[in-house]
């Protein structure tokens, strides 16, 4: 069977860690952002791990 080429949009999204945990950035702050507080919006600069029901398809589609 051939090698699977890594999907690079889904490559420029997702880091890896060390201990091989699919890691991603939050939704909602790119716009609309007027009416939300700061805290809100703060909260959204961390990682948020991939949903666990997405795990095996990003691995997948990351050729890991």
């Amino acid at each position: 069977m051939p090698k699977l080429k890594t999907r690079k949009g889904l490559a420029k999204r997702i880091r890896v860690t060390k201990t091989g945990k699919l890691m991603r950035a939050s939704a909602q702050k790119s716009h609309l952002l007027e009416h939300k507080s700061k805290k809100r919006k703060r909260t959204y600069h961390k990682e948020q791990p991939v949903h666990h029901s997405d795990r095996k398809t990003v691995r997948r589609a990351l050729g890991i």
